[in-house]
């Protein structure tokens, strides 16, 4: 419960006024009106000027209750004549969880792509060859990047076995579940779904192709991610079952290869590249990380990994090289903090240049090899 300091008692409050006011707020979850969400429940204004209202949650353990009554007490204290706001919350009934479940799914039949042809949402799937080139650090500082520039990002960590999606994000909690649909982690103003939310930090996960394949598909089709601008998928390394499944799933997806200067990494980041073209799959460019040690000193760059690797890797898969990363103390701490360079250190060498790569990331472009083309009859 949260209470607006009282004012002196001024002239009668409009119910209406309140409710419009009150049907701007959004749930910070859903991204949807509290009102269309089936959220907001009793509005009561006294002769004093004092608002109470009422919030049924998705779930009582609601993470968000302290935004959210905030939002609300902003809401309904700017309207003319309140002295005061408190608000209440209660939880759905099973009956209400259930209507909402059926409005976030809508009318999409279950056969439906996720992501297909007809979303407006841009895919991208980031992957590279072998581990460690720093591609999930490069995948949450890229959605943190294009949330900063006002676009609705989500990211789905599809790293089944490697996942670091939530230790990066710094978010442990499991998502919110409604009669089948799953509600994403919001953090940093990016929604967020791992399997990582679901196990412990030290279970391994023992997966093989079908149950990885499953995976993948709900992550897809039974998360509500809302309208999205940008979903970026962090893909495992290699060209395993994982990248299959999701070239099978999200055929519009494109590809963002990551790779570091050195040939060991090039050269096997190339297989993947290549793979997406032999799948028509587009190639949306490379990134180049760890392109060159920045003192935090004298901020000089001494190239630890040598240099070339991006280049070599673009011309090799006709794709631009959309930037090089350099490699600083702060991208590695805030990895390790759970806070995104971003935020953490929005003036560092690195988060420079992944603004810059988040700025000119080019639009998927959508083959229509295969695709049944509309006919017309004048």
């Amino acid at each position: 419960m949260s209470l607006l300091s009282r004012r002196t008692s001024g002239p009668a409050v409009s119910a209406a006024a309140v409710r419009a006011a009150l049907a701007r707020v959004e749930d910070p979850e859903l991204h949807l009106p509290l009102e269309q969400a089936g959220m907001l429940g009793e509005v009561r204004i006294d002769r004093s000027g004092l608002v109470r209202v009422t919030v049924r949650l998705t779930t009582s353990s609601c993470p968000m209750q302290a935004s959210l009554s905030a939002d609300v007490t902003a809401a309904a204290g700017a309207v003319a004549g309140v002295t005061g706001v408190e608000v209440v919350f209660t939880a759905m009934s099973e009956a209400e969880r259930r209507r909402l479940a059926a409005r976030l799914r809508g009318t999409r039949p279950e056969d439906a792509p996720p992501f297909g042809p007809d979303s407006a949402t841009r895919v991208y799937a980031v992957a590279s060859g072998k581990g460690g080139v720093g591609k999930s650090t490069l995948t949450a500082n890229l959605a943190v990047a294009l949330a900063q520039q006002g676009k609705r990002v989500g990211v789905l960590d599809a790293d089944v076995w490697g996942y670091s999606v939530p230790h990066l994000f710094g978010v442990r909690r499991a998502p919110v579940a409604l009669h089948g649909t799953m509600l994403p982690v919001e953090a940093f103003g990016v929604a967020l779904m791992s399997v990582g939310f679901f196990v412990r930090d030290d279970e391994p996960v023992v997966w093989r192709g079908p149950m990885l394949h499953k995976a993948i598909e709900q992550f897809l089709r039974d998360v509500y991610w809302g309208e999205l601008d940008v979903l970026l998928i962090d893909l495992p390394p290699g060209t395993g079952d994982v990248t299959l499944s999701l070239l099978e799933l999200v055929p519009d997806a494109a590809l963002l290869v990551v790779t570091t200067p050195q040939p060991a990494a090039q050269t096997v980041a190339q297989r993947v590249g290549r793979m997406a073209r032999d799948l028509r799959m587009p190639v949306a460019g490379v990134v180049e990380n760890m392109s060159a040690l920045v003192c935090s000193s004298c901020h000089a760059s001494t190239p630890l990994f040598g240099t070339g690797g991006g280049e070599c890797l673009a011309r090799a898969i006709a794709a631009p090289l959309l930037g090089q990363v350099p490699l600083d103390l702060d991208l590695r701490a805030a990895g390790d903090s759970g806070i995104p360079a971003m935020v953490a250190t929005p003036h560092a060498h690195s988060v420079s240049q992944i603004r810059q790569i988040a700025a000119a990331l080019p639009a998927p472009r959508r083959s229509l090899v295969g695709r049944p083309l509309p006919l017309s009859v004048p």
